[in-house]
């Protein structure tokens, strides 16, 4: 089974890294809008994911995409694939 092969399945979600506080591990942002079903109004849904961050190479305001993979601890369920844009410096 090749690379592409075993990543083809896998859910992948792309958000803004807002915590790099601990070791090996991001809490990624990921937030989606969707229509209200009775009311037609555009609601914004967040949820923070863990990811597996190996090298400690992202950091906090970083955009990434992460994919599901086999659980790592109790909450850590994610790993961080690749970085879709640095964050800004200030």
């Amino acid at each position: 089974m090749t690379e592409a092969q075993a990543t083809k399945n896998t859910r992948t979600l792309i958000g803004r890294v807002v915590s790099d506080k601990r070791s090996k591990t991001v809490t990624v942002l990921i937030e989606r809008r969707s229509k209200h079903e009775l009311y037609g109004k555009i609601v914004a849904h967040s949820r923070k994911y863990h990811a597996h961050d190996e090298k400690g190479e992202y950091k906090m305001g970083d955009i990434v995409e992460i994919a599901e993979g086999r659980p790592l601890s109790k909450t850590k369920s994610w790993v961080v694939t690749r970085l879709v844009e640095k964050a800004q410096a200030v």
